[in-house]
């Protein structure tokens, strides 16, 4: 790295000093005017994209991204593993703990409730404080909730294991808003959204590996409370001091940003001072942004009947096919990593293709066609039919969760990427306690079908939210440098200025 900055200054002091054309770093011209012609572009093309142009750092993509993604998609894989573990198995502990099954389904739902309050205040930090110190809570409380539950290990200490998952729920706060941040933090403009995608398919694993473990982990016993005992302790410890690894890891890897930025969209941020962002003007423009505002809704549409789903899923299955609790996990783990395999083909895709409203929507019809199917096929007495809609519902509905943080970070640009996040996730807890708590009762009184006919209903409505999301992709747009540097001087609800007029404003920039 030192000699090629040695290259980079050596190149810089041989040649003549580049020249901005109007657009954003990266499209230097020579005096003829052709950009990255001359003589010396083979040797010093590679080092003069690392110079700074017209007081903008150079781009430079570091190792350390890897590590920061996996070192975070590992912890946020714990959480989620702690979110699900107990609804996937709520016959065996609404028995262990002598409580009922709406007080089972609370401890999946206090995710989603301590998500709602929290969520302002912690984007606040993270916007203020910053991204290793967010890493560092996210972390640290996913342990100390892990080790509370080691101590709740008695019939009579549901209250315990409910406050030991409401810090889980807490140190969530502090995880789902991170996965757009380290992205574009950290990630190049080719490389962005399938970060993303990564960084969410680390939860979505911990959801699958949750509906996978505590099955086969803890059979059921009703007659024998000390072997269930003694079978919850083996994954309540095992969870406790792998998250505590991760803690310390997480304080070794997280830094707040790499040296350079990997990005020119990341570069215009870099440049502007501090004192001109203001939080509470940050919401206020998206909450003035139209196009954000229907992705917010439609948003929380989906992923609030996926959490319900998923919360729901062992008495749907348990209903109709009894003493079926480890089937009902392998289902689980199917719709989950079918969900991990469109996750990665959606944010490959977006990298390549870079239509985000149209995947978006595509995904969204499919998602609701999965669940209709889904919905009639339950009850039909074969598993391996319940597997297979399973699976197909699981690839839309779960991939579509990085699409979602893709596309709101685009129409909100230059706005905080954890803000935006944050705002995505509240609304997706809300619309998920909603849909949790409508569902559970439509199910416990009527059928399974008629719960899940109610999310189709508020899923259909998600699409037509979607379709009339007006596609301003504003980071993109910089990237590609046809947009000029004023980015703050661009209103929330402008369209972006054409190539023609970065033009003609060429020499006042």
């Amino acid at each position: 790295g030192e000699r090629g900055e040695m290259l980079a200054a050596a190149a810089a002091r041989s040649a003549p000093p580049p020249r901005c054309n109007g657009f954003l770093l990266g499209k230097e011209t020579t005096e003829g005017g052709v950009a990255g012609a001359g003589a010396g572009a083979g040797a010093a093309g590679e080092a003069e994209a690392m110079l700074a142009a017209d007081g903008l750092p150079g781009t430079r993509l570091s190792r350390r991204r890897l590590a920061v993604l996996a070192v975070f998609s590992c912890y946020s894989l714990v959480n989620a593993f702690q979110w699900i573990q107990y609804s996937i198995l709520s016959n065996v502990f609404a028995v262990f703990y002598g409580a009922s099954f709406t007080q089972i389904d609370w401890l999946s739902m206090v995710y989603m409730v301590a998500y709602v309050p929290l969520i302002l205040p912690a984007t606040w930090l993270l916007d203020t404080r910053g991204l290793r110190l967010t890493a560092l809570l996210g972390a640290g409380l996913n342990a100390l909730g892990a080790w509370l539950k080691c101590a709740s290990l008695a019939p009579d200490r549901y209250p315990l294991t409910l406050a030991a998952q409401a810090v889980c729920a807490v140190a969530q706060v502090f995880i789902l808003g991170l996965p757009s941040r380290i992205a574009s933090v950290w990630f190049g403009p080719t490389e962005v959204s399938t970060a993303c995608a990564v960084a969410v398919l680390g939860n979505q694993l911990g959801t699958a590996i949750g509906f996978l473990l505590p099955p086969v982990l803890i059979p059921n016993t009703p007659n024998d409370i000390d072997l269930m005992a003694h079978n919850i302790s083996i994954m309540f410890y095992g969870t406790a001091m792998v998250s505590t690894l991760l803690f310390f890891l997480t304080g070794v890897v997280f830094e707040e940003k790499p040296k350079y930025p990997p990005s020119h969209s990341q570069a215009v941020l870099q440049t502007l001072p501090a004192e001109d962002y203001s939080y509470k003007q940050s919401i206020i423009n998206l909450f003035k942004n139209v196009p954000f505002i229907l992705l917010l809704i439609s948003y929380g549409i989906m992923t609030g009947a996926f959490y319900s789903v998923s919360t729901l899923l062992n008495q749907m299955i348990v209903t109709h096919y009894e003493g079926e609790e480890v089937n009902a996990g392998r289902i689980g783990l199917t719709l989950v990593v079918a969900g991990m395999v469109g996750s990665i083909i959606c944010g490959l895709w977006l990298d390549y293709t870079k239509t985000y409203k149209q995947t978006t929507l595509i995904v969204y019809i499919l998602s609701f066609i999965g669940m209709l199917v889904f919905t009639f096929t339950l009850d039909l007495r074969y598993l391996i039919i319940v597997f297979v809609t399973g699976g197909v519902l699981g690839f839309f509905m779960t991939g579509y969760l990085p699409l979602g943080f893709e596309f709101a970070v685009e129409i909100t640009y230059p706005e905080s990427e954890g803000t935006s996040s944050g705002l995505l996730n509240a609304s997706a807890q809300v619309f998920g306690i909603v849909f949790t708590l409508i569902q559970g009762k439509l199910t416990t009184v009527y059928n399974p079908r008629a719960g899940n006919l109610f999310l189709c209903a508020w899923i259909f409505v998600g699409i037509i939210l979607t379709a009339l999301i007006k596609s301003d992709l504003r980071r993109h747009n910089v990237n590609s440098g046809i947009m000029n540097l004023d980015v703050k001087a661009v209103p929330v609800d402008s369209p972006v200025e054409p190539e023609s007029t970065a033009l003609k404003n060429q020499s006042t920039l």
